[in-house]
């Protein structure tokens, strides 16, 4: 049984679609702070599907922080792997908030790896960030690229990298660490996709755009093919696919930290062009200045989790765009429903 915290967000929720597909029971952890009950519906209901091997156990309203819940889960269900994405993700709010950020992305994950430990689960995949590594030295960037975090979100990652590897080699834990770059699309079948409060991607913020909404276009003067930035964009269903490929992989192998990306890198105007072409219109743009701490480049050599895992990014980028398309015109339709209240609850206030 595999339990997923945050599954009711965008990456959470296609891991939870992927491991379905490939047979296995999921448990869904998630405070909805930032993820949505409709999507926990939507994953439920695609689990009825004929097709679909595996099943939707369980959804659980609860916060990492809260150790009293996390007790009662471990205690519940006989968990084999947490695959753990729970945290909060916007550099720019970590600046001005790094209480925010120790308090759930560092604390909150602590009471996760206290509970393993305490009911014996040894295995876990763990959403780590290229933001660990900071300014590159080279490109394209490896594991071994020194990390030097330059803001507190990337701190914050790195210091569960440190202190999963501890608690590894205390307490026998077994782990896949992935650094990720830059994240696109949505699954094919429109059951879940990005759906931010604040939205900072690259892709949904062109997506949305129109006469009375500009996409801003920040920088055209770095050391690049066309001026604006490079980054390495990988679809979200090859990403999600790596995370059942490595609690597979744990299964029989030691821990591994490894990359996931495309080994190729796009720029803004490039990607700006992909979902003009999608659309089939012109978006309306506004050049601005440069946004302070933005690289010029950022690129992943992929090479560990192709020999390591087996695992390649596959979907081409026209693909990611479309499917991204088609899941802004289902947002358009869920952002005019209520939200669902949730289902039970394990905190404690819930049940005293």
């Amino acid at each position: 049984m595999i339990l997923i915290t945050g599954g009711a967000g965008y990456i959470g929720s296609h891991c939870a679609i992927d491991f379905m597909k490939q047979g296995y029971e999921v448990i869904i952890l998630d405070n909805l702070s930032t993820g949505h009950m409709e999507i926990i519906e939507r994953l439920r209901d695609f689990s009825f599907k004929e097709d679909v091997k595996g099943s939707f156990v369980d959804f659980i309203n609860a916060d990492i922080r809260d150790t009293y819940a996390l007790n009662v889960l471990f205690n519940t269900y006989k968990i084999d792997c947490v695959v753990h994405f729970a945290a909060d993700a916007l550099v720019n709010e970590s600046v001005i908030d790094p209480k925010k950020y120790y308090n759930n992305n560092v604390i909150g994950s602590i009471n996760l790896l206290n509970a393993m430990v305490e009911n014996n689960v040894k295995k876990i995949v763990f959403s780590s960030t290229c933001a660990t590594y900071g300014e590159p030295e080279y490109i394209p960037i490896d594991e071994k690229h020194p990390q030097k975090p330059v803001n507190p979100y990337g701190n914050t990652k790195l210091a569960m990298e440190f202190a999963i590897k501890d608690y590894a080699k205390a307490y026998g834990l077994k782990y896949t660490i992935f650094r990720y770059f830059n994240v696109i699309g949505a699954d094919s079948e429109g059951i879940s996709g990005e759906w931010h409060d604040i939205e900072t991607h690259l892709v949904p913020n062109i997506l949305k755009a129109d006469e009375s909404r500009v996409f801003k276009l920040f920088g055209e003067d770095y050391d690049t093919k066309d001026g604006t930035c490079i980054r390495d964009y990988i679809d979200v269903c090859d990403l999600a696919h790596a995370h059942t490929l490595a609690y597979e992989y744990l299964k029989e192998n030691t821990s591994t930290i490894v990359n996931l990306g495309t080994g190729e890198g796009q720029s803004v105007k490039e990607i700006f062009a992909a979902v003009e072409k999608a659309l089939d219109k012109k978006i309306p743009l506004e050049n601005c200045p440069r946004r302070e701490g933005d690289p010029a480049k950022l690129i992943a050599n992929p090479e560990l989790s192709k020999n390591i895992l087996g695992w390649e990014a596959k979907t081409p980028l026209e693909d990611s765009v479309k499917n991204a398309n088609e899941w802004e015109k289902t947002l358009k339709s869920l952002n005019n429903v209520k939200n669902p209240e949730p289902q039970e609850n394990f905190s404690r206030k819930a049940i005293l």
